[in-house]
């Protein structure tokens, strides 16, 4: 069925509405890149009955009396957003719950560093809104986090100030559908900024999954990458992988297997014995792209979501990406404060991954084209396969390259930038998860052998991947 196309307003016309809505009432506190969300609230008209207060602190010494310390030194970061959502909201509830019983309360917060004269600074920040549905309701939280893709300071205080509309009236008149709610963010400002994080959460939203979420930003392509906990909370890397060091596994796991586990488990513990990986530090990411969570050409949220359960279920955080090519999330993971970082892939994949740079570069852009992915701050760890049943098994190092790129290749794995894993299951290598998912479906017990032992459980208790229990023959 064709999607119902969306009727778009203006950013004047979504902040008239708001102000015409006598019940909505709330305050702005805004650093770092002026104060255009209550400047256009200002101009739509009839802002007194919205607005109670508008704050800038841009002083640090100011800020710091105000909302307190930061143990990181950092001012744009979550924690400070959290903390002026915090007290601006106290305040409100103190000051105004007696005078204006009918009033549904909101704090607007943001904490955003603009692009600078210099250019050192690219422009990136934490915008929220904490807000009421109804009077005297619980209170509710609208987190994003932002990357502004304007080249001046002007336009990205602009599109700051469109995105605060857009949140705001979003919470208001869009939660009943996410689709709307995650596309509206982006009206009049699309291409301009990159969303790379939505959390919605509060007691009105208690069934909204975050994962969902995190998925819909990729599908309506508000960013290329996002991520969730383990716990299915939406992440952002500034914070999650601040000073990291990371490893990336990207699969289908559909279902993660034994053979998924030991991807995880050996690539990992030789993650960390690396040279320049700090122990304690370094930590692991499942990947999904988008092309590998459909099916058909088709992308089936209810899939995506058992997928994503099973990795909760094992304790993984996971990545969502638009990148079919690696060197998109390296460049993403590029632009944060991360240390060493290992990209984990199956040997296949491997050949793939060369094969097409060497059929697409032979105008004498391979060495570039190679260079734009193993450069000096990243590992390739490969994880062997049986290319064939029965065969002789496939390494790194015995994977039979195009001639034209042999001597390349050789070197990339004398210098170490592709890595054999070591230390792998090589009994298990024979588990397909294609064939584990027809046997789930099916409802055989073999494939409990084949699964970690806490999915088995995960799976049965919340029938993941069609699982019946009994077999559909006999059904």
């Amino acid at each position: 069925m064709e999607e119902k196309k969306r009727h778009i307003l203006k950013h004047e016309q979504k902040a008239l509405n708001i102000n015409l809505n006598k019940q909505i009432y709330g305050t702005f506190a805004e650093i770092g890149a002026g104060q255009e969300v209550a400047r256009n609230f200002f101009q739509a008209g009839a802002a007194v009955g919205t607005i109670a207060k508008t704050m800038s602190a841009y002083d640090k010494t100011y800020s710091d009396s105000i909302y307190g310390p930061e143990e990181s030194g950092r001012y744009v970061c979550e924690s400070r957003l959290y903390k002026m959502l915090d007290h601006e909201y106290g305040l409100m509830v103190e000051r105004l719950t007696d005078v204006r019983p009918d009033s549904s309360f909101f704090v607007f917060a943001d904490t955003v560093a603009a692009i600078n004269y210099k250019r050192t600074i690219k422009g990136a920040g934490w915008l929220g809104v904490r807000f009421q549905l109804t009077p005297d309701g619980p209170p509710n939280d609208l987190i994003l986090h932002v990357n502004l893709k304007d080249q001046s300071n002007h336009l990205q205080q602009e599109a700051v100030g469109i995105l605060g509309v857009n949140m705001i009236y979003a919470c208001y008149k869009s939660t009943d559908n996410l689709d709307e709610f995650v596309q509206s963010l982006s009206d009049g400002i699309w291409g301009r900024v990159e969303i790379d994080m939505v959390r919605l959460e509060g007691a009105d939203f208690e069934q909204v999954d975050n994962r969902l979420l995190a998925l819909k930003i990729i599908k309506h392509g508000l960013a290329d990458v996002t991520m969730f906990s383990k716990h299915g909370k939406s992440i952002h890397a500034s914070e999650f992988l601040w000073k990291k060091d990371l490893m990336v596994v990207r699969g289908h796991f559909k279902p993660p297997t034994k053979v998924s586990l030991d991807v995880f488990e050996s690539g990992l513990k030789q993650f960390k014995s690396e040279e320049g990986v700090q122990e304690e530090r370094a930590t692991l990411m499942a990947e999904f792209t988008m092309n590998n969570l459909k099916v058909d050409g088709k992308l089936d949220e209810k899939d995506f979501l058992e997928r994503a359960e099973a990795l909760c279920a094992l304790g993984y955080d996971v990545i969502i990406s638009d990148c079919d090519n690696h060197q998109n999330l390296v460049n993403y993971l590029a632009d944060l404060n991360i240390g060493k970082l290992g990209l984990v892939i199956g040997v296949r994949e491997l050949y793939k991954i060369i094969d097409d740079k060497f059929n697409n570069n032979q105008d004498g852009r391979l060495l570039v084209a190679f260079g734009e992915l193993f450069n000096r701050n990243i590992t390739v760890y490969v994880y062997p396969a049986y290319l064939r049943k029965g065969k002789e098994l496939v390494t790194a190092k015995t994977l039979i390259v195009p001639e034209g790129i042999h001597f390349l290749y050789k070197h990339l794995i004398d210098a170490g930038q592709i890595v054999e894993i070591d230390g792998y299951n090589k009994e298990q290598l024979d588990i397909m998860p294609w064939n584990i998912l027809e046997s789930i479906e099916e409802g055989k017990d073999d494939w409990e052998q084949c699964v970690p032992e806490v999915l088995v459980s995960t799976i049965k208790e919340k029938k993941l991947f069609n699982y019946s229990g009994k077999s559909k023959s006999l059904a």
